[in-house]
């Protein structure tokens, strides 16, 4: 979806269309801005910003409080029309699913015409708008839905891939925050050409378990299904470095940045569906990884009041500290984040069964 939260505001409320607005956050409060229309997105507005800075940058900015039960109302209405062209669906969050039609008969088998489709009905019903990526694979897909935004689609055939994968910037790479894209540029990789000049085994000695999955990426490999029930555990974020990290004030140095980018994954979290919406933190964790490829870890409890709460940097600096107590190896890789506890709630029956591989999207 299109600026959703934006877009479903100006929707209920359309004296607001067309303005610069912010949704979440208020001139002088803590929070940050959940999101940004369009024309605040001009001035540079965006995404996880505190309210005071996007007011600099925007002064006449109007701010519009988070109303996520209208936001998941125009989601559950998106999923219906989803649901008419495949039963194959994988939520991302309220505005953002997958969806694998494969071997379907709608259209002759066009994802193309389906997807068009798809978003003639959400502007037609809904009056709100979509963007499409259509692809191969997830990974794909993805990417694709952001290239032509607003109300826009991107078609990534099979034979186009070679091409396209090459010129792709490595910050578009699932999973490269600005932290690790920060890492691979200072390694002269700027490409997903660049990082295919690197083997498996080189991309694993430097990026650990993550360097077979950014091997694949950088070809347009995923071989991950539409997995329609999934609930996420955990969210961690790592950083490994081109050099070791020797001294202690280093590591928690890098540790601030890494909070940055965490920080930032926890805002777009928030937002997350119905599966995950109810979820509070428990526990934090931090994770370090020696010149030697030894690891160790530290779990503390966390009591969050609400699934808003955020622990502070100051919590992990200090699990970091007793973490490096006694240790004098280099650090070649850190790690921070939390672990979720779910409300009890329904279980959601299956959306049924089904293997993808093999099947070939018509475009």
């Amino acid at each position: 979806m299109d600026c959703f939260y934006a877009a479903v505001e100006m929707k209920f409320q359309p004296h607001l269309r067309g303005k610069a607005i912010a949704v979440g956050g208020s001139p002088g409060g803590r929070g940050v801005i959940t999101t940004a229309s369009y024309e605040a997105r001009k001035f540079g507005v965006k995404s996880a910003m505190p309210p005071a800075h996007a007011l600099k940058l925007c002064p006449h900015l109007i701010f519009v409080r988070n109303d996520f039960a209208k936001y998941r109302g125009e989601s559950i209405k998106v999923r219906e029309i989803l649901e008419r062209y495949s039963d194959r669906i994988e939520p991302l969050s309220l505005d953002e699913a997958y969806l694998d039609v494969s071997g379907s008969a709608i259209e002759q088998g066009s994802a193309t015409r389906i997807a068009e489709r798809i978003r003639r009905e959400i502007r037609e019903e809904l009056q709100l708008t979509a963007s499409a990526g259509v692809a191969p694979n997830k990974f794909l897909a993805k990417i694709a839905s952001d290239l032509n935004k607003p109300d826009g689609i991107t078609v990534i055939r099979p034979d186009q891939i070679d091409e396209f994968m090459k010129r792709l910037p490595i910050g578009r790479i699932w999973g490269v925050g600005k932290v690790t894209a920060a890492k691979l540029n200072g390694l002269g990789i700027q490409t997903c050409l660049d990082l295919q000049k690197y083997t498996v085994a080189e991309l694993e000695r430097m990026f650990g378990s993550w360097g077979p999955r950014l091997y694949d990426f950088a070809r347009g490999i995923d071989n991950r299904e539409v997995s329609s029930d999934r609930e996420r555990k955990s969210l961690t974020v790592e950083s490994t470095f081109g050099e070791n990290l020797i001294h202690r004030s280093e590591i928690l140095n890098e540790a601030a940045e890494l909070y940055a980018d965490f920080s930032e994954r926890m805002i777009r979290h928030r937002a997350r569906g119905e599966h995950e919406h109810d979820q509070v933190i428990r526990s934090v964790v931090v994770k370090l990884k020696f010149d030697n490829f030894r690891q160790k870890g530290r779990e503390r409890k966390w009591d969050a009041r609400s699934s808003t709460d955020l622990p502070p940097l100051s919590l992990f600096r200090e699990i970091f500290e007793e973490a490096l107590d006694g240790e004098t190896l280099p650090v070649r890789l850190i790690g921070l984040g939390v672990r979720f506890h779910a409300e009890e709630k329904a279980a959601r029956p299956s959306r049924g069964p089904g293997d993808a591989d093999g099947l070939q999207l018509k475009f």
